[in-house]
């Protein structure tokens, strides 16, 4: 089935608006680009300025064509920009990539201008990337409309391949987009498309992402990003990408800046600048790297081998220290380096000197190299059981000497039993390169990169996309009466809950001295008694609670002092009275909200709760709902998870009962997320296996 994106990376015809002779400018180079990459269509320069450009006659517009055109590269001052394109729509052509700069990145006026390029392409359908933008590279179909000296062809250089699949790339910055090919044509990565999205008038990095899944020339996508415009095409790219298992690599900048969130909760207040994208990540199986040549050599991994099944790992190396180290390096990673049986350490030992080792990291010296002896062991751990992936770790400096006879090496890696990967200590020589490449391998040089990779690759394989939200557990309720303030007290957030369907302790809110001995019979002892304002968000900073409370004079010294500690430490504070609950049975402590990020909306958390939840931020977000399925992924997640699961002899919790709780939560904020910004139910009491959980306390934010 075709996609509506095919002819805008597969253009039968260009034109080139701004088109130069200038060879050493932009507008030249682009020209240029195109033809020395052999583009296969027709090119149509546009200047008013020339009558041909390189022996191709040159229109003085767009409408002097005269033929079809499918993409319009456009590179023209900014003020000319839209004018081009509304003469593009009259003529009918169907894609646009602007070039140009000084829009939305200048403000003023110039955003203005960019408003408008977006509401042209609402209006007239044609499709366009930028402005501000670096343009793409099709390889597939040999379209380098980009000025990028990344896609530049030199003459008589025969390109490094050495992978069958192909990597694609989607940029917000044209810059570190061509960079990533720059560096993936240097080791050897295949490449489909590189695309720079630019300022995102309309096509967006969401739509690139999901052409490029759907391709079937692109196994293994690298994504950098600053911030996704249009969410919901991102989403649905990214569901996609993990039903369909093709892996997404994303490098999401941004990071370090000082977002100010105001917020009510912990749950809030503790999602930092990126919270809510790396739940995103996590949740549709993203692998995230947060640096260029690390993220280079996931692709590369991803693009030369199968997925591991576990998470044994054998080292082979022909230096004892190197292959320490390399050992080293994927147990940092939580991978295991298992001793090998005595058979298979018997047979390696056959392919060695007496000074080498069998055990793992297999050390077969130098001499291992010209014997045989690395082919073979590498074929024994190849077709073993006892790991699952191998790390060959040798010296690649030679101009002369290869470590491997292409006939044997060839057939092995063909086989794709297990991911075999390649890192050289020493730099390797181009001559090295090609050779291995020939071979389907690329060749790796950085070791802490090459163990984090063996890493995700573990990860990547034991992913599943969780089953959606069961959203007809909780009912369907209106809950306008509860929210006719922004701020409510632990009181009002609780009515609201129940009025959700959410389960929460009989508790009553006294008003007045008179009302306590009618909670005390209703409630019984031993009880918990708290200070209620929609002001005082977090009771325990004004001594706002009064726990294990036995008898009826407790009750009402309790009520007075309550009473007076808020009315002393926050007199303007509004309060409504004394809530008398309950003493809950002891369980482990949890928190559960959620909070509304401005890009994907509801969010749902979990964590280690009480009082100490800001100072362990043991929190794990993700897109809101979730099903219980996830939500017990979420929680298995958390460093305090053995907490939950019998932690040193004690009673198994009740995961099951928790899990539901947050995904009962994630379905209600997400139905109303319209009305609610906020929820925090900290803590939860989580009380053994088959006994389910106590909400002790909530706070319910409404929106502004």
């Amino acid at each position: 089935m075709p996609h509506p994106l095919d002819s805008f990376f597969a253009p039968a015809s260009i034109a080139l608006i701004g088109a130069s002779r200038d060879h050493e400018k932009i507008p030249g180079r682009l020209l240029s680009m195109l033809r020395k990459n052999d583009y296969p269509g027709k090119i149509y320069p546009v200047n008013p300025n020339y009558a041909d450009i390189d022996g191709l006659a040159c229109c003085k517009s767009i409408a002097e064509i005269g033929a079809p055109v499918d993409l319009a590269v456009i590179v023209i001052p900014a003020r000319a920009v839209l004018p081009a394109l509304e003469q593009c729509a009259a003529a009918g052509v169907k894609n646009a990539v602007i070039i140009s700069s000084g829009f939305a990145e200048e403000g003023g006026d110039s955003a203005a201008m960019q408003d408008a390029i977006a509401a042209l392409a609402r209006r007239t359908g044609m499709r366009i990337s930028g402005p501000n933008a670096e343009g793409f590279f099709s390889q597939m179909q040999r379209v380098a409309a980009t000025f990028s000296p990344a896609a530049d062809v030199k003459p008589g250089v025969v390109p490094l391949v050495a992978t069958q699949k192909r990597i694609g790339i989607v940029a917000q910055s044209g810059g570190i987009g061509f960079a990533y090919y720059h560096r993936a044509k240097a080791i050897g990565i295949a490449v489909s498309y590189v695309v720079s999205a630019g300022n995102e008038s309309d096509l967006g990095a969401g739509e690139f992402l999901d052409y490029l899944v759907q391709d079937a020339s692109t196994d293994v996508i690298l994504l950098f990003i600053e911030g996704i415009r249009d969410v919901d095409k991102f989403l649905a790219a990214a569901r996609r990408a993990a039903e369909t298992r093709k892996p997404v690599i994303v490098t999401k900048v941004g990071r370090s800046g000082a977002g100010q969130r105001a917020a009510a909760s912990h749950t809030a207040s503790m999602a930092g600048w990126s919270t809510a994208y790396d739940a995103v990540f996590a949740k549709y199986g993203f692998i995230v790297s947060n640096d260029l040549d690390e993220a280079l050599t996931i692709a590369a991994l991803l693009a030369s081998n199968p997925l591991p099944k576990g998470d044994r790992v054998a080292v082979v190396t022909v230096s004892g220290g190197a292959g320490i180290w390399a050992a080293d390096a994927v147990a940092l990673q939580g991978l295991q380096v298992p001793e090998l049986s005595e058979m298979i350490q018997a047979g390696i030992r056959t392919l060695m000197p007496s000074y080498g080792t069998a055990r793992n990291p297999i050390d077969v010296t130098a001499q291992g190299v010209t014997s045989g002896g690395l082919q073979k062991s590498v074929d024994l751990l190849t077709a073993s059981d006892e790991v699952d992936a191998v790390l060959v770790v040798l010296s690649l400096s030679s101009e002369v000497r290869k470590p491997f006879d292409e006939a044997e090496l060839t057939p092995a890696l063909a086989a794709q039993k297990k991911p075999v990967a390649f890192y050289s200590y020493t730099v390797p020589s181009d001559f090295a390169r090609r050779e291995l490449a020939k071979s389907g391998v690329v060749v790796l040089s950085g070791l802490t990169h090459v163990g984090v990779a063996m890493r995700r690759l573990v990860d990547y394989a034991m992913f599943n996309l969780p089953k959606p939200a069961d959203e007809t557990r909780l009912p369907v309720r209106d809950l306008s009466a509860h929210l006719k303030q922004q701020a409510l007290s632990e009181a009002d957030s609780k009515a609201l809950l129940r009025g959700a369907g959410i389960g929460l302790p009989d508790e009553v809110l006294v008003t007045e001295k008179a009302g306590l001995d009618e909670a005390v019979a209703r409630v019984g002892f031993p009880l918990v008694m708290k200070i209620q304002s929609p002001d005082i968000a977090h009771k325990s900073e004004v001594d706002g609670v009064r726990v294990n409370i036995t008898t009826k004079g407790e009750v009402f010294l309790a009520f007075e002092a309550l009473l007076n500690n808020a009315r002393r430490q926050r007199p303007a504070a509004v309060i409504q009275g004394v809530l008398v609950g309950p003493m809950a049975k002891k369980g482990v402590e949890i928190i559960v909200g959620t909070m509304t990020d401005k890009t994907f909306g509801p969010m749902v958390m979990v964590g280690l709760g009480g009082v100490t939840t800001e100072l362990f931020r043991d929190v794990i977000y993700r897109p809101a709902p979730v099903g219980a399925e996830e939500a017990g992924a979420m929680l298995a997640g958390l460093k305090a998870a053995p907490l939950l699961n019998g932690f040193r002899g004690g009673a198994r919790a009740d995961v099951t009962g928790l899990a539901q709780l947050v995904a009962d939560i994630s379905v209600l904020a997400a139905r109303h997320a319209a009305e609610i910004a906020e929820i925090e139910l900290n803590p939860v009491l989580v009380h053994p296996e088959g006994q389910g959980v106590t909400i002790v306390d909530a706070l319910v934010v409404g929106r502004t």
